[in-house]
């Protein structure tokens, strides 16, 4: 078997090696830009340790691996676009440095390049390889739509809230995991159990990310902590705040999410945090979707050695500070 280490080196050396049209420079310069600005590549890597896991071959999968990195970069364009953001990984985003435009144009063709790298997955597992990578996308871009519609929306549900993080942020983790099964040979029903895996995984992983935003160090987040808070963001934490506060409670909310002092906003809606335990209770529910990923990747049959890289990268993206 692969160490993670060396399959996500693999994806490193293969990105830089991805050739695209020399002309016209202004819509494939940035894709170069956006592959090569590094990241944890960790949508690649699942493709890869998937296919491991069930001892396919590595090196048939790449073309799918790159394939999800390419996609998974495009929707980085075109959000970044939606959020007007400036910097993506601490350098200029592509609507900053090309213009909104032209990043519109190259996300395009980054759909387009990454069907092209599926192409050149064996014949005989296509089908079902385009199927699965497409539902993935579509999945990812419903995803993206309710989280817009959810800034406008004063109803939002938390079985909504579940659902929307896991079309834009789980599927893809899951979809991805699918990909190397097929590609592996994988029956049909180990197939869908490591999608199952791949998206409780992904849905912990965004309940993670809700709780750092609150709870985080400022030294190791990576991002502003209380940024979700500043932003009146629909997150699990506010959205059961808003369902267990009393009406005194709910007034005090009200008030806050308007208040132009962030330092003072951020501070008097942690204390709500704190009076209803919500950091708890979404510990909790993490830990739920966590269990039922473990419980599907236990049902696998394959022998637990073959496991174990895969419950360590989980314990360890779990247990992260950024």
């Amino acid at each position: 078997m692969y160490t993670i280490p060396e399959l996500q080196q693999l994806i490193e050396k293969a990105i830089p090696a991805i050739e695209y049209p020399p002309h016209p420079k202004n819509l494939y310069d940035p894709i170069t830009y956006i592959m090569n600005l590094g990241g944890k590549r960790l949508r690649p890597a699942l493709v890869l340790i998937a296919t491991d896991l069930f001892s396919g071959d590595v090196k048939a999968a790449m073309p799918a691996a790159l394939a999800i990195e390419t996609f998974h970069n495009f929707t980085l364009i075109h959000d970044d676009i939606m959020d007007n953001a400036p910097l993506r990984r601490g350098k200029q985003t592509v609507h900053e440095k090309w213009g909104v435009n032209n990043a519109i144009l190259s996300g395009d063709v980054m759909m387009v390049e990454a069907n092209k790298q599926l192409a050149q997955v064996n014949a005989e597992v296509l089908k079902d390889v385009l199927n699965t990578f497409n539902a993935t996308a579509q999945g990812v871009c419903e995803g993206q739509q309710l989280d817009m519609e959810f800034e406008t929306r004063d109803d939002v549900s938390i079985p909504e809230y579940i659902n929307m993080i896991r079309l834009k942020t789980a599927v893809l983790v899951g979809g991805a995991m699918q990909l190397g099964a097929i590609i592996s040979r994988a029956n049909v029903a180990e197939t869908e159990l490591i999608f199952d895996f791949g998206e409780s995984l992904g849905i912990a992983f965004q309940l993670q990310d809700d709780i750092l935003d609150v709870y985080g160090d400022p030294d190791k987040f990576g991002k502003q902590v209380g940024g979700d808070i500043i932003s009146n963001k629909k997150t699990f934490l506010l959205l059961n705040l808003q369902q267990a506060a009393t009406a005194e409670d709910q007034e005090i909310l009200k008030k806050q999410l308007s208040n132009t002092d962030l330092n003072s906003k951020i501070s008097a809606i942690t204390a709500l945090y704190e009076k209803y335990k919500i950091r708890e209770l979404a510990t909790r529910e993490m830990t739920a979707y966590l269990d039922k990923a473990f419980d599907a990747l236990d049902r696998i049959s394959v022998p637990d050695s073959r496991k174990a890289q895969l419950i360590q990268l989980s314990k360890e993206l779990m247990n992260r500070e950024n």
